[in-house]
């Protein structure tokens, strides 16, 4: 129970986090602080010492108040117009690319600090206001702070103008495709090998399924709708070696889970009580949507989003469609070289009784995603087609599986069909089926180079020469 709950407070912590309010918040609590602490310090201060620097404490009472409203005033309509400018970003880049590349943008600690500053400011310097004093006996002038905004106020014009670059910057297809591919690769390195207990070896697979298809089976409803985010195989591991049962899964991170349908599935001798069907529920966070942080495919899914927008007629842009396969193959290639654990996982003990059947996503899936739906938009298109081969020969560089090289071989094999029968130009298709020549020599595989044949139009005109 305690292992679920700390899950679940890393699970809001990285929601909270992500969010676009938080750090303004922290930047606008921590500048009233700031502030309080700078009315402290001018009212230890001594007026002798104040009095040596006329030209830096000298504003008096009216013209501090009228520089604290002038920057605050400037400061909050300044945060607005940053709003403005990252709500625009937002439109165009969903409308461009792919909608899924908007919450990259509402995380981007860059925007986040930056309205963060500017409304920072403006709190800093309303609470500084209320504190000066023009009167004779109880005359009180905070010169150190009215300075200090003064200070933070000539930074926040590099501030706007750093921000006004980084928005140009940010809505370059380059730039988002490259952010979330690091996104993504940070996730492969965090996630695989994930080791819970002890991966059980291929050749008993097939006997542990036989063994448990005459168990008793308690089927665990979900207690709510929505997408996979994150799940805690501790919990569900530990829960299956305390009560002496298997575990099996039966949704994997990503996928959308459907309230009282089916969830996990417990196999063995058990009386599921209410708080054990609590307890399992716990272990899976649900949300509105896919997050990276455990769920590498989602990284892969935006930028095959990217590449399918870009191939559809109304963009028509074959270069960032070729950036996002780029970008694929660099994701691939790092999973390439992981492992990546298999379903069944044992307990520690001598009798390596299996305690969790895990389902995840296997190489082959993640090479389906990445691959499949852009080789079926990519119709006539033979710079696509010709990056798709490229990009599998770049993976298959990055591991030596007899595996993972068949199924990057099909993949090869179904890139090399699709261009068959939509590329038609004699020229093109001798391109593609150079690189298809040239790839199966990196997968080692000594398949005919006659998959991509003339077409017929090229035979007729052949036969009557």
């Amino acid at each position: 129970m305690i292992v679920s709950s700390i899950h679940k407070l890393k699970g809001l912590w990285l929601t909270v986090k992500a969010g676009l309010w938080f750090v303004p918040t922290v930047m606008v609590t921590t500048s009233i602080i700031l502030a309080i602490t700078f009315i402290e310090i001018d009212s230890w201060a001594s007026d002798d010492f104040l009095e040596q620097f006329p030209r830096l404490f000298g504003a008096g009472s009216d013209g501090s108040r009228g520089m604290l409203t002038a920057i605050a005033t400037s400061m909050i309509t300044v945060a607005g117009l940053t709003f403005s400018l990252t709500i625009t970003a937002l439109a165009q880049a969903s409308s461009q690319y792919t909608s899924r590349i908007l919450r990259n943008f509402m995380t981007n600690r860059t925007n986040q600090l930056v309205l963060g500053f500017f409304v920072g400011l403006f709190s800093y310097c309303l609470v500084v206001l209320r504190t000066i004093r023009g009167g004779d006996e109880d005359k009180f002038i905070p010169s150190l702070s009215v300075l200090f905004g003064l200070v933070l106020a000539i930074v926040g014009i590099a501030v706007l103008i750093y921000f006004i670059h980084h928005i140009a910057v940010s809505i370059q297809a380059s730039h988002i495709v490259s952010l979330a591919a690091e996104e993504t690769i940070q996730a492969v390195h965090r996630l695989f090998p994930q080791d819970v207990g002890k991966e059980a070896p291929e050749a008993e697979n097939q006997d542990v399924l036989k063994k448990l298809e005459n168990e008793p089976q308690r089927l665990i409803p979900a207690s709510a709708s929505g997408y996979l985010q994150s799940i805690d195989e501790d919990t569900l591991f530990n829960f299956a070696k305390a009560n002496d049962v298997v575990v099996q899964m039966e949704k994997a991170i990503g996928e959308f889970v459907v309230q009282d349908t089916l969830l996990v599935t417990i196999i063995g001798n058990l009386q599921v009580e209410d708080a054990d069907i609590e307890t399992l529920n716990e272990a899976f966070t649900i949300s509105r949507y896919r997050t990276i942080h455990q769920d590498a495919a989602f990284g892969i899914r935006q930028l095959v989003d990217i590449a399918l927008k870009a191939l559809s007629p109304g963009v028509n842009d074959t270069t960032t469609a070729i950036l996002s396969i780029d970008y694929l193959s660099a994701i691939l290639a790092q999973l390439a070289q992981r492992r990546i654990e298999k379903p069944f996982r044992t307990d520690e003990s001598g009798n390596r009784k299996v305690r969790l059947i895990a389902k995840s996503l296997t190489f082959d899936s993640f090479v389906a995603e990445a691959f499949d739906q852009i080789r079926d938009s990519a119709a006539g298109n033979t710079a696509v087609f010709i990056r798709l081969l490229v990009a599998i020969k770049t993976v298959a560089s990055q591991t030596a599986s007899a595996g993972r090289l068949g199924i990057l071989l099909e993949q090869a094999k179904r890139v090399a069909d699709s261009a068959n029968h939509s590329v038609g130009a004699v020229y093109n298709r001798d391109l593609i089926r150079r690189q298809f020549a040239d790839t199966l020599k990196q997968l080692s595989a000594e398949e005919h180079i006659s998959i991509l044949p003339a077409a017929p139009m090229e035979r007729k005109n052949a036969n009557q020469a």
